[in-house]
């Protein structure tokens, strides 16, 4: 393996590992799959700056899906309104979530604290939370079998 990648993921499993409490598994970026292209981004990092860069890149890209997913749900729900506004307002919380998470994984107001892979290990975070979201938001365009007592709002396939 090269040193940067070896380098990567020694930086990325001590910065990502998380606690976790009895009987369940911390979450955090190492636990999710990363983007293909992050991958391949992250073995041709020569620096802490190109990790950053790639990191961002793949957060920027979740993001974007995060986004598409949302408004497919919202169009495919459009006559519904008061799913709507209970997904609106559902996504407004998630996002005060994220946020605070991402805050209490790393509460010092000195980002510096951190040191140089701090804006890399955030954006990892951020990504996973990401997909994580994108694929909650998804259950609403997939469906659910019919019969499913508790599909709530969930469409059921025929």
């Amino acid at each position: 393996m090269r040193l940067t990648t070896l380098l990567w993921m020694a930086v990325s499993a001590l910065a990502l590992s998380g606690t976790a409490t009895a009987g369940t598994a911390p979450v955090s970026a190492a636990t999710a799959a990363p983007a293909p292209s992050s991958d391949a981004c992250m073995n041709s990092a020569q620096s802490q700056s190109d990790m950053t860069a790639c990191a961002m890149k793949g957060l920027n890209a979740a993001d974007k899906e995060l986004n598409q997913v949302y408004q497919q749900v919202l169009k495919k729900y459009a006559k519904d309104a008061v799913f709507v506004a209970k997904l609106k307002a559902a996504q407004k919380a998630w996002l005060a979530f994220r946020d605070a998470e991402l805050a209490a994984r790393f509460p010092d107001s000195d980002k510096s604290h951190y040191g140089s892979v701090y804006p890399m290990c955030a954006d990892n975070e951020l990504e996973a939370m990401t997909r994580k979201r994108t694929e909650e938001l998804r259950a609403w365009l997939k469906g659910t079998e019919e019969g499913d007592v508790c599909a709530g709002s969930y469409n059921a396939n025929s």
